[in-house]
């Protein structure tokens, strides 16, 4: 499998289009970009609670 090309890539996007139609697209777009800054949120909490734990553990 080779790269997407513009033909390839308009295919996906209408396939998409009817699939869903015009309206869910948005809110399908809306649900993934939440998880998404979610995701980077849970992320960044995770990381400082991880230097806590080695700081205690070098005392």
């Amino acid at each position: 499998m080779g790269r997407f090309g513009v033909t390839e890539i308009l295919v996906i996007l209408a396939v998409v289009l009817l699939l869903f139609g015009g309206k869910k697209i948005p809110e399908l777009m809306k649900g993934l970009g939440s998880g998404i800054k979610e995701f980077k949120n849970a992320a960044k909490e995770e990381q400082p609670a991880d230097k806590k734990e080695e700081e205690s553990e070098k005392k």
